[in-house]
C-alpha cells in the first residue's frame, strides 16, 4: 500500500518564516495553530494509523467503521466525508486513518492551494480509482473551483470547455470513482450546494481529560519517555482539550526533564515545566489571561465588544474569535450575550486566585426610573384600574 500526503503549501508558509530564537518571543502561545518543521516530523509519528487506535470521538469511529466496511465489501469508493470542528482535534489523522483503511491512495492538498479550476481538474485526473483526495480547509475554495467540484463528486465528471468565443464548445470528462474527505474550521463558510454533496458530515469534539491522558501515555510510550500518572494528568488538565497541544506540552516537559533532572518526567518536572512556559492550572497562557483581565478590569467584567478586546490587547478579532475564545467559553469563563463579553464569575475567581485585582463588575440594573419605581401597592392598583378603563372607553 502506498499513500502519498501533500504538504507543499504547508511547507512553503514554514520555509518563509524567519528563525527566531525562543528565548526572544514575548508571549508563548498554547494554540492549536501551524507546527515547525520538527515537529511536522514528530506529529506523523505519534499520529495513530488506524481507527482501533485512534482515541476519542467514539460516535464518529463508530460511524466511519460502518462506512468503511460498507465500502471495503462492495469494493466501490466510500462515500464523500466533511469532519469539521477546532483545529488539532484530528481530522487530517482521521483522513490517513480512512486511506488506509481502505487501502488506497490519499492525495492531500488545501482550498488555498487550488487556485484556479485547471488545477482542480489536474489532481482529479491524476487520481485512481477508489482514492481518497483530502482538502483541508475547504471553506477557502475558490467559487470558481467548487463549480467544477460539483459534477465531479457527484457524477465522477468534469466539464471542461474547449475553444474561445463563437466556436467554444463544453466537454465532459469522466473520472474514476474516488472519495474527497474535506476538513474545516468553519462549517458555516461552506455554501450549501458543496456541504449537501458530502454524504457523511462529522464534527469533532474536545476531548475529555481522561481521553487526554490516554493519549499523553500512548505518546510517551512511541516517545521512548518515563513519565509518572500524575505527571500526565498535569498535562492532561493544561491540554486544552486539543491532542495537538498535549503533545506539544510533552515534548516541551521532555525537554525540560532531560536539562534540568534525570530525563524522567514526575510530578515536580511537570509543574516546573509549566510555570517556565506559564501555563496555569486550566491550560491559560499568558494571552488567554490578557484578554481575561482587560475585560474584567478595563471593562468591568463586560459585556463588551469583541472590537474593544482586540484593540487593547492586541490582537486580531478574528484571532481572538477563532483561537482563544472558544476553550474560554468551553470553561465557563466568558459569555457570549447580544452585547458583548461578559467575564463569568468563575473567571473572576480564577484571576483573582492568580493574585489579579478585581473590580466590582458593572451594574446591569436600570439606573433610570421605570414605570412602576417608586409607586406603592395602592397607587400601582389605581394606576392599573385607571389604565383599565381608558382602553374600555
Amino acid at each position: 500500500m502506498r499513500v502519498e500526503q501533500v504538504f507543499e503549501t504547508r511547507r512553503n508558509l514554514l520555509d518563509s518564516r524567519p528563525m527566531q530564537d525562543a528565548s526572544q518571543e514575548p508571549d508563548r502561545h498554547v494554540t492549536a495553530g501551524a507546527l515547525t518543521v520538527e515537529e511536522v516530523a514528530v506529529e506523523g509519528s505519534l499520529r495513530p494509523r488506524s481507527l482501533a487506535d485512534y482515541i476519542g470521538q467514539a460516535a464518529v469511529k463508530q460511524n466511519l467503521e460502518i462506512l468503511l466496511a460498507a465500502a471495503r465489501q462492495r469494493e466501490e469508493a466510500a462515500d464523500h466525508v466533511l469532519l469539521f470542528g477546532p483545529p488539532g482535534l484530528g481530522k487530517t489523522t482521521l483522513a490517513n486513518i480512512i486511506a488506509r483503511e481502505l487501502g488506497v491512495n490519499l492525495h492531500a492538498t488545501s482550498g488555498p492551494a487550488i487556485e484556479r479550476p485547471g488545477d482542480l481538474a489536474a489532481i482529479l485526473t491524476n487520481l485512481d480509482e477508489r482514492d481518497v483526495l483530502f482538502i483541508d480547509e475547504i471553506h477557502r475554495l475558490n467559487h470558481s473551483v467548487e463549480e467544477i467540484l460539483y459534477p465531479a463528486m457527484e457524477d465522477f465528471a468534469i466539464d471542461v470547455m474547449i475553444g474561445r468565443g463563437p466556436s467554444a464548445r463544453s466537454l465532459r470528462l469522466g473520472l474514476k470513482p474516488f472519495t474527497v474527505v474535506g476538513a474545516t474550521t468553519r462549517a458555516g463558510r461552506i455554501g450549501g450546494p458543496l456541504r449537501d454533496r458530502f454524504g457523511a458530515v462529522y464534527r469533532l469534539d474536545y476531548y475529555s481529560q481522561d481521553e487526554l491522558a490516554t493519549i499523553i501515555s500512548r505518546s510517551a510510550g512511541i516517545l521512548g519517555v518515563d513519565i509518572d500518572t500524575q505527571a500526565v494528568d498535569v498535562l492532561a488538565r493544561r491540554g486544552r482539550g486539543t491532542p495537538r497541544v498535549v503533545n506539544r506540552l510533552l515534548r516541551r516537559v521532555r525537554d525540560y526533564a532531560q536539562i534540568r533532572s534525570d530525563g524522567r518526567i514526575g510530578t515536580d518536572e511537570a509543574t516546573q515545566a509549566m510555570n517556565a512556559m506559564d501555563i496555569d492550572d486550566e491550560g491559560l497562557d499568558t494571552t488567554d489571561r490578557r484578554l481575561l483581565a482587560a475585560i474584567v478590569q478595563k471593562f468591568a467584567s463586560g459585556p463588551v465588544g469583541g472590537a474593544a478586546v482586540a484593540a487593547v490587547i492586541g490582537e486580531e478579532i478574528e484571532t481572538i474569535e477563532d483561537v482563544y475564545e472558544p476553550y474560554l467559553l468551553q470553561l465557563g469563563f466568558l459569555d457570549r450575550t447580544p452585547q458583548g463579553r461578559v467575564a463569568t464569575e468563575r473567571a473572576r475567581g480564577h484571576l483573582r486566585g492568580l493574585g489579579y485585582e478585581i473590580p466590582a463588575p458593572r451594574k446591569s440594573d436600570r439606573t433610570d426610573a421605570g414605570l412602576w419605581d417608586g409607586m406603592t401597592a395602592e397607587g400601582r392598583a389605581e394606576a392599573e384600574g385607571r389604565a383599565e378603563s381608558e382602553t374600555v372607553a
